[in-house]
């Protein structure tokens, strides 16, 4: 095993049983997301990075609707219930449960709250752990605020001596005026690695006799100690990888977190980002080299942005695929493929289905929806696409739709190459125009057009001299009128 591979642990128990009663929310606290992810998500992808042998979560709280999120995330994972008793320890012991009773080696602890946690910092966790044969190896930070978390208490060699709840540390200090532990800025993050040996002799033996009344999981550090067992620590330097989100200031803090390391992590990669404050990039989306995201820019989902492309202003992706050299400007797109070349926008919206080909256009103010569009084909302006084909190189004037619900049922509109369309020609699907054809503008296609053909509809044109000054006497328009007539 090389040097900068960390050891597989036999199991991963990730606590996800909290009502988080401060989001203030019907949706369970873990399912609420930043990046592109829920909480617990990233949680999840940052502990299947170790390619644990066996991968749990503990839930509670919402029982059914978070664990089906988290099968749906991770289809692998054990899910185990959390009883009445509180704690951690508690949690933990019942998570243990879902593991095979003769599994032995590390097994680590985490939180479904954590989502800046990252891969490299849990392998180095398990790494240290199993290279100095600890008993217990606990995640540490250094908090210039430690309100709310438990205290690292060391030993005259170092090591970790046991770790005092925030409460229990006020307590003591109400109670003798000794606010040394208070005043510890060492902060136990509640992640650990454990012997899997340890953990299944002492967890059943943790006693509720404390201020919170539970089952604490940091009492297994000091009976690992009374067995002789080596309890040390790894500190992380970035506090933001343990902090939690426990409400709603706190999850948009996290999430601005994590957008600043997406987009840091882009920007060396040769991404341009012209104004990050404003600029949002999911966890799963794909960049290539020499991207351009100007300010304004939203990438979401499964988007990915091959190299030259440039994003933005104002464009929100969701799902949507875009070319090299391709440009997209004040748009919005979901579950759209953008040629390479192309170009769209402004003021364009994209609904699912659409594909546009390389050196395509679709320009201001246009919808598109299911709809296919080839190679150098236009779509300019002012009009709506939809259960459509479009062949190459093909023209569709201002001001065209495809009319493709009758009511009751969609229809498909084709229209072949090299056509050329009329303004505000309405295509009334289902209707085909073949390659080579025109349309007139106004016109309403009703019937097929063969290749080659002109669709025209439109009457002759009727004009009525006097008409305004004879039927809006004393408006605007006919005194307007009356002096161009004088003229």
């Amino acid at each position: 095993m090389s040097e900068n591979t960390a050891p597989r642990p036999s199991a991963v128990i990730v606590l996800a049983a909290g009502q988080g009663t401060r989001m203030k929310s019907t949706t369970p606290k873990v399912m609420h997301s930043i990046g592109g992810r829920s909480l617990v998500g990233h949680a999840l992808h940052a502990a299947a990075s170790l390619e644990p042998e066996h991968l749990v979560a503990v839930v509670r709280h919402e029982r059914d609707r978070v664990a089906a999120h988290l099968t749906e995330v991770m289809p692998r994972i054990a899910i185990a219930d959390q009883d009445e008793v509180p704690g951690t320890g508690r949690a933990v012991e019942q998570g243990l449960e879902a593991v095979p009773a003769d599994v032995t080696g590390t097994v680590v602890v985490t939180y479904g709250d954590v989502p800046l946690l990252t891969a490299q910092t849990l392998q180095d966790l398990v790494r240290t752990h199993e290279a100095d044969g600890n008993a217990v190896t606990v995640l540490t930070a250094d908090l210039q605020d430690a309100t709310g978390y438990g205290r690292i208490v060391r030993d005259a060699d170092g090591l970790v001596e046991r770790i005092m709840e925030h409460k229990d540390a006020l307590a003591h200090a109400a109670e003798t005026g000794d606010r040394r532990y208070v005043e510890i800025t060492e902060v136990n993050s509640g992640i650990y690695a454990f012997d899997a040996a340890l953990l299944r002799r002492a967890l059943p033996a943790l006693s509720t006799d404390n201020v919170q009344g539970e089952k604490y999981l940091t009492d297994v550090l000091a009976m690992a100690r009374a067995e002789g067992g080596r309890v040390a620590s790894v500190g992380t330097d970035d506090v933001w990888e343990v902090e939690g989100a426990n409400d709603r200031r706190q999850l948009s803090e996290l999430g601005r977190q994590l957008n600043e390391r997406v987009l840091r992590h882009w920007m060396k990669q040769g991404v341009s980002v012209v104004d990050p404050s404003s600029t949002w990039v999911d966890v799963t989306v794909e960049l290539s080299s020499d991207v351009t995201l100007k300010p304004g820019t939203q990438l979401h989902g499964a988007t990915r942005v091959d190299t030259g492309a440039v994003i933005g202003p104002d464009s929100t992706l969701t799902d949507t695929q875009v070319g090299a050299d391709a440009v997209v400007k004040r748009t919005d797109a979901t579950g759209a493929v953008i040629g390479e070349g192309a170009s769209v926008g402004p003021f364009t919206y994209l609904r699912p289905g659409t594909v546009l080909g390389e050196q395509g256009k679709i320009g201001a103010f246009y919808e598109t929806k299911n709809v296919t569009i080839g190679r150098g084909s236009k779509l300019s302006h002012l009009g709506y696409a939809g259960d459509a084909e479009i062949g190459e190189h093909t023209n569709i004037g201002c001001g065209n739709i495809t009319a493709n619900y009758d009511g009751v049922n969609k229809h498909r509109t084709v229209i072949g190459s090299h056509v050329r369309t009329g303004s505000n020609t309405v295509f009334t699907a289902p209707v085909t125009v073949a390659d080579g054809a025109y349309t007139g503008a106004g016109a309403v296609v009703r019937e097929d057009v063969p290749a080659g053909a002109l669709a025209l509809n439109q009457v002759s044109q009727r004009t009525i001299a006097g008409w305004v000054q004879a039927k809006r006497p004393g408006s605007a328009a006919a005194e307007a009128a009356g002096a161009a007539q004088q003229d």
